[in-house]
């Protein structure tokens, strides 16, 4: 019996995933921004410097005070700026990812629930 693995779909938006210090980005423009990233952290700039930051989407029942998780946003990248420490988080989109409903929808509920400022690049 021979087992056949699907194949990778497509990236809907033309996205080349990239291999960068043996860690696999979902584009080419997400890996640049890492390479930035890890020089400014390395020249002090920022600090704590993390990727896939999961942000669980959560609603209460209307009814009563239940929590419900509904789904999760994945920030590409969160860190600590400077010596103020101001937490940064960051998404690398191309502008016709970045017009996605679904993906507007989670940034707006990730925004309001955490009181954090998403900053595409």
């Amino acid at each position: 019996m021979t087992l056949h693995l699907p194949a990778r779909r497509a990236n809907k938006y033309g996205a080349q995933a990239t291999t960068l210090d043996g860690i696999r980005f979902d584009s080419k423009k997400e890996a640049r921004r890492y390479a930035e990233l890890l020089l400014l952290q390395r020249a002090g700039e920022i600090r704590d410097l993390e990727r896939q930051v999961e942000f669980p989407l959560l609603t209460t029942h209307h009814r009563g005070a239940e929590v419900h998780r509904v789904g999760s946003y994945f920030a590409d990248f969160q860190y600590r700026e400077g010596p103020t420490g101001i937490l940064r988080i960051e998404d690398a989109k191309s502008p016709a990812t970045a017009k996605n409903p679904l993906y507007r929808l989670k940034r707006k509920m990730v925004m309001l629930a955490y009181s954090v400022e998403i900053i595409e690049v």
